[in-house]
């Protein structure tokens, strides 16, 4: 056995490093693996995105915050080749609620395939390198997280400086982190040179949105400059755009009380709406020059145009960017997918330590078991050793007695009528130590020559006394099935008590999955998956403590049975010989008055 399993670790080491990545480098300890995913079993994308800024959120469901820095500066992405450093944006970290929120620069994302990109982490003394001017492309005129320090006007995180001019709104949770809930004031964006349009220039716009009344007109974008006027907003719920009076039909109303992503792209000829990544309306009209403020959540101060009649937007909205470029329909699908909530676009994949050794899905699930979990794990563990130990202690046992029995049998079947020979042989008490029938036949031995040596004439026994002897032999005969019974209650509770116990292990970690999840606004399978799993470790836990010991325990209870057999046997083959032997009248006179057959075995039970 040892030898078998000795030649699977071998096979197994010169497997993994045949099967594992270079390690990137030697300074940071842990990397965790990151698959996009855009075949149909993820995003089911079939063109290719391009560049693409890919969100990485992280919680306590895929991810364990040990080892790595307290404000996540020592993350690194590099791809699968293990050599190329990827740009990222922290946009948000906190290791003590088990959240964070980071924006990867993939240089190019693929259609219907999937990708490997490793993130690495543990190293204390690496600098921070987050910035979102490297991740976001240059195309990128305004790129507003929202994440900033409350109180304080929305910071761009693009290369432009393109920041709010003042605070507006409040700060609530938004489907990436937080988000601005407006309170009737747009939020005005000055004129700059990256956010100039020329007239029939490419032009993208994309927010989250998050309705509270779907009443009137209400404007999301909008921006005005003589005639020339550009509006984004919902009617009734329903989104629709507006370029220069020319207003475009109506798409399907938004879900109420849900987030919503709402983009719209222009080129030369034409202008798209897409909700969730899904084209609703066009219009086949380009956009007009402008250089202008632009606002969000309601209507743009008017440069040579009178005030517009339009409502503020009522709701919140999150991660608003305006570019320079017509974002491709596959490039909105994918910002749709992965951002919100069902969030299938990225799949998180396990841990490994720098060693070479991964902690592979075992270790996945580990890292994401609860401490609350773990205790209720360990008291298990506790119960698990203790039964295995009783079980083998008890097998152990059992196989010397049967052995002992075996051997005392064979030469107790030769004596005959000789029933003292075996208790003057001074090698059998060394021999036969592990006997039960052995301590049964010296108890009984023992008592004739008491009363021999008393002055009785074991020449004539009479029925009291072979049924004193008898009950000699079945005080020891109980001794020793109690003995046999000893510590099998272990084994009974962890038959009745260990589901119960890893039940409750799952039921907790549950709770805990379903509080983080809350917490982190993010309900997809690849968010819950890792820690369901994790609470059902418990109870799987609970299950390998009980299975085993209730086949352990049938099988001792088995052996006892045979045990007390032999020695119910013994006792009554004993005492039938010395009746015979001793005190056949009086003991059939004995019989005859019990209203039992003489010379039964069963009559001497």
């Amino acid at each position: 056995m040892q030898r078998i399993f000795m030649t699977l670790f071998v096979c197994l080491g010169l497997a993994l490093p045949a099967v594992a990545n270079a390690w990137w480098q030697d300074d940071w300890q842990y990397r965790k693996q990151i698959t996009v995913d855009t075949t149909p079993q993820g995003a089911a994308i079939n063109d290719a995105l391009g560049r693409s800024a890919l969100l990485v959120r992280l919680h306590t469901g895929n991810f364990t915050f040990d080892g790595v820095s307290e404000n996540g500066a020592d993350i690194r992405f590099v791809t699968a080749d293990d050599k190329t450093v990827l740009h990222h944006q922290v946009e948000s970290f906190d290791p003590l609620m088990g959240m964070a929120l980071i924006w990867v620069d993939i240089p190019r994302i693929e259609g219907g395939q999937r990708q490997d990109v490793w993130m690495y982490y543990g190293n204390t003394k690496a600098p921070a390198v987050s910035s979102g001017q490297a991740t976001f492309d240059s195309d990128y005129s305004a790129v507003l997280h929202f994440d900033d320090v409350t109180g304080s006007p929305a910071r761009d995180s693009s290369a432009y400086a393109n920041n709010a001019q003042a605070m507006v709104g409040s700060s609530v949770d938004g489907v990436i982190g937080h988000a601005l809930q407006l309170n009737g004031q747009p939020l005005l964006l000055a004129p700059s040179a990256s956010l100039q349009h020329a007239q029939g220039a490419p032009f993208s716009f994309s927010l989250w949105v998050h309705q509270d009344q779907a009443n009137g007109d209400q404007v999301l974008l909008a921006r005005r400059e003589g005639n020339n006027a550009l509006l984004v907003g919902l009617s009734q719920g329903a989104p629709f755009f507006e370029i220069n009076g020319q207003r475009s039909a109506l798409g399907q109303p938004l879900a109420a009380g849900q987030w919503s992503h709402v983009a719209l792209t222009a080129d030369a000829s034409q202008a798209r709406l897409f909700v969730n990544g899904r084209q609703a309306v066009s219009l086949a009209q380009p956009l007009p020059a402008f250089n202008s403020p632009l606002a969000l959540g309601g209507d743009a101060p008017p440069v040579a145009a009178p005030a517009s009649a339009w409502l503020p937007f009522a709701g919140a909205i999150d991660e608003v960017r305006l570019s320079r470029v017509a974002r491709t329909p596959a490039a909105l699908l994918a910002d749709a997918t992965a951002q919100g909530a069902e969030s299938r676009l990225v799949v998180y994949g396990v841990d490994e330590k720098q060693s070479g050794f991964g902690f592979g899905s075992l270790g996945f699930l580990l890292n994401a078991v609860p401490v609350d979990a773990w205790v209720i794990i360990a008291v298990l563990v506790m119960m698990m050793l203790q039964s295995w130990v009783v079980m083998i202690s008890k097998s152990r046992s059992l196989g010397r007695v049967t052995r002992a029995n075996q051997a005392f049998r064979e030469r107790f079947d030769t004596i005959g009528t000789r029933l003292e020979m075996l208790a003057d042989d001074h090698d059998l008490p060394g021999r036969l130590k592990d006997s039960s029938l052995w301590r049964l036949y010296q108890v009984a031995v023992r008592e004739i020559r008491t009363r021999r040596e008393q002055g009785a004439d074991v020449s004539a026994v009479s029925a009291a006394t072979i049924e004193a002897i008898r009950a000699s032999m079945d005080g020891v005969r109980t001794r020793e099935n109690q003995k046999l019974s000893a510590k099998l209650s272990s084994l009974s509770n962890a038959i009745a008590g260990g589901p119960y116990i890893g039940l409750l292990g799952t039921v907790l970690g549950i709770m805990v999955v379903f509080l983080g999840t809350a917490m982190a606004g993010d309900v997809n399978i690849n968010a819950i998956a890792p820690g369901m799993a994790a609470a059902l470790l418990a109870t799987a836990m609970g299950l390998f403590v009980a299975i085993p010991a209730l086949f352990g325990y049938n099988k001792l209870i088995t052996r006892n049975r045979e045990v007390s057999a032999d020695m119910r046997v013994f006792v009554d083959e004993f005492i039938t010989r010395l009746a015979e032997l001793y005190g056949e009248s009086q003991y059939t006179e004995a019989m005859h008055r019990r209203g039992l057959p003489a010379g039964s075995p069963s009559a001497l039970v």
